[in-house]
């Protein structure tokens, strides 16, 4: 089978790689259908990704359908593919948290993706994707992200939600946010993001300068920040709105320190929270909320790639993701 491979930082390339005929006792062969691509890929292809050892088969947002009947699954079942293989032992995962297992192992970041023809993964990790289509099935993992972060913030009720960074994983933060009842405002440098957020998905408090947000009603700030935008400095920058009593919610992955006031932030008995991942309960959340037709998954897919023409598309892609939320690679 052919894989897409980033072989080094800014080379992508479609390998042959062998296909998989056997799976190992409690794990599934299947037979990919789809692939987002996500920020995290786009990270890889860049160097900025701080898990990652070359050459990489990227891919982790998946849908499939199982090749060989096995534990309750039958052939041709379509399903998505929760990439986050847990080790089952570690303190996390004793604690029922194997989104952050102390050994995890991330299908296309620390161990071989699912950009190709067949993958082999736990039988855990699959979940049943009845009502989605194929081209869905692969959007669920992108938007647990969001759901996941959304679930770490707590109460969002009549909260005032700051999201920084309207790429697709902010996008999908603010959608489960705004379906939990918060006040959301977008924050973005991009005008073209932020224009697409407000006409696909009706955010009408749109902001492009965090220096003046702090005014009128906004002064005293947001009960909660998440921040998705991949940037060290845009976090930093992100601690003087922070309302008094309010939370901080991480979901972006740096590779660089964050530094703050303490002082500010103290004063605030502001919260600092990590989001990594998502869980089982988060995949199902997603997959509720779209077959109840409260995502709109067709203004999420940007655009639809066949898998033997990625490797000629792959760096324009990298390059202009202003107008960009996701691009499906059909397989």
């Amino acid at each position: 089978m052919r894989s897409g491979v980033v072989l080094k930082p800014g080379v992508f390339q479609l390998e042959s790689r062998d296909l998989p005929t056997e799976a190992p006792e409690g794990w599934a062969l299947i037979d990919i259908c789809a692939v987002g691509i996500c920020g995290t890929d786009y990270h890889i292809f860049a160097g900025k990704h701080p898990f990652l050892d070359y050459p990489r088969t990227i891919g982790h947002e998946l849908s499939g359908r199982v090749a060989k009947a096995v534990g309750g699954w039958q052939r041709g079942e379509l399903v998505v593919i929760n990439p986050y293989v847990s080790c089952g032992q570690c303190r996390a995962c004793r604690k029922g948290k194997p989104n952050c297992c102390e050994r995890i192992e991330v299908l296309g970041v620390h161990r071989e993706g699912g950009m190709c023809a067949r993958v082999a993964v736990p039988v855990t990790n699959l979940y049943r994707a009845s009502g989605l289509s194929e081209l869905q099935a692969a959007m669920v993992e992108f938007l647990a992200i969001g759901a996941h972060a959304v679930s770490r913030a707590g109460d969002l009720q009549g909260e005032r939600v700051l999201v920084t960074g309207a790429g697709p994983i902010g996008l999908g933060t603010a959608l489960f946010a705004k379906l939990q009842g918060a006040e959301v405002h977008l924050l973005d440098l991009s005008e073209a993001r932020l224009k697409q957020a407000s006409e696909k998905f009706g955010f009408d408090k749109c902001h492009n300068d965090a220096g003046a947000i702090l005014t009128g009603a906004l002064s005293d700030g947001f009960d909660v920040i998440f921040d998705a935008t991949g940037s060290a400095r845009a976090i930093e920058a992100g601690f003087p709105l922070l309302a008094h009593g309010s939370r901080y919610v991480l979901v972006s992955v740096v590779k660089d320190e964050i530094r703050f006031d303490d002082p500010e932030f103290h004063k605030r008995e502001s919260q600092i929270i990590g989001s990594r991942n998502a869980t089982a309960r988060d995949f199902e959340t997603v997959m509720t909320a779209i077959r109840q037709g409260l995502i709109d998954t067709d203004a999420l897919c940007s655009l639809t790639i066949p898998f033997d023409t990625i490797a000629e598309s792959f760096e324009e892609l990298a390059n202009n993701r202003d107008t960009l939320i996701k691009a499906v690679v059909t397989v």
